[in-house]
C-alpha cells in the first residue's frame, strides 16, 4: 500500500489525529493509513491567532485535528467567529467563502475548508484599512 510522503525540516511539527509530533532533525515520513494531520506551515499555533480570520483558521484546525470534544467545541467557535465576520465585512466574496467554510466544517471536509480559511486571512490582510473585530 503505497502512502503519503512528507518531508520535515528540523524543528518543524506534524499533528496527527490531535498528536503533535516535533522533528529534531530532518525527516521524512510516510503516511500510510487514513489520518487527519497537517505539517509546518499548514498549523497555525495558538498564540499566533491574533486576528479575526487566524481565529477562524485556528477553530476550523481544531475542527479537523483535535479530539472528539475539542471538535465539537472547535465547530461551534467557527461559527461564531465566521457570523461575527460576515457582520463586519462589507465584501460579498468573503460572505461567500465564509458561507463555503462552515458547509465544509460541518460536512466533515475541514481541510477544504482550511484552504479557504487561509483566503480569508489573505482577504483580512490586503484591506489594512478594514478592522476586523471578533470575540472568543
Amino acid at each position: 500500500m503505497a502512502g503519503l510522503v512528507v518531508e520535515l525540516k528540523q524543528n518543524e511539527m506534524i499533528i496527527i489525529n490531535g498528536a503533535a509530533i516535533r522533528f529534531r532533525t530532518k525527516s521524512r515520513v510516510e503516511i500510510t493509513g487514513k489520518a487527519q494531520f497537517l505539517y509546518g506551515k499548514q498549523i497555525l499555533l495558538p498564540e499566533d491567532a491574533n486576528t479575526p480570520a487566524a481565529l477562524i483558521y485556528l477553530a476550523v484546525q481544531t475542527a479537523y485535528i483535535g479530539n472528539f470534544d475539542e471538535r465539537i467545541k472547535a465547530i461551534d467557535e467557527a461559527q461564531n467567529l465566521v457570523a461575527q465576520f460576515k457582520s463586519q465585512t462589507k465584501s460579498a466574496l468573503a460572505g461567500d467563502i465564509l458561507d463555503k467554510i462552515m458547509v465544509l466544517v460541518e460536512t466533515q471536509q475541514c481541510y477544504e475548508a482550511l484552504k479557504l480559511a487561509r483566503r480569508i486571512m489573505q482577504h483580512e490582510a490586503a484591506l489594512p484599512e478594514a478592522r476586523y473585530r471578533c470575540e472568543r
